[in-house]
């Protein structure tokens, strides 16, 4: 079917930065909205920002100024650029994507599905 894999998660000084990457791969008709969340155990998952097809942007108030979610569609890759860095940050951070995916071979039928990639660990400490 389709998946997505996150990367670029690590450890970080305050006010450092990091660039996190989701690639969607499979029987991809098209990807719809995309987004980054985050979570830290024993806590719900948070969003953090989301993007639509078609360019449309929001974010997490305690992200803005700081974090820029960006997508190239012709690599069915999603990113986020975080600057500024502080503790709080640290969390698993996960993207997800609402994708319209082909069910059958000859690409004839299609369906779809939110996939959840399985998340990247960003720490943020001195």
């Amino acid at each position: 079917q389709v998946q997505l894999v996150e990367s670029g998660g690590g450890l970080v000084r305050p006010g450092g930065s990091l660039r996190l990457s989701c690639v969607a791969s499979g029987n991809i008709r098209s990807i719809n909205a995309m987004g980054w969340h985050r979570q830290v155990p024993g806590k719900q998952r948070e969003l953090v920002a989301t993007i639509t097809s078609g360019g449309t942007i929001n974010y997490a108030d305690s992200v803005k100024g700081r974090f820029t979610v960006s997508r190239d569609n012709a690599k069915n890759t999603l990113y986020l650029q975080m600057n500024s860095l502080k503790p709080e940050d640290t969390a698993g951070y996960y993207c997800n994507a609402d994708i319209t995916y082909y069910v059958d071979p000859n690409y004839a039928r299609y369906s779809n599905l939110e996939v959840w990639g399985q998340g990247t660990l960003v720490t943020v400490s001195s």
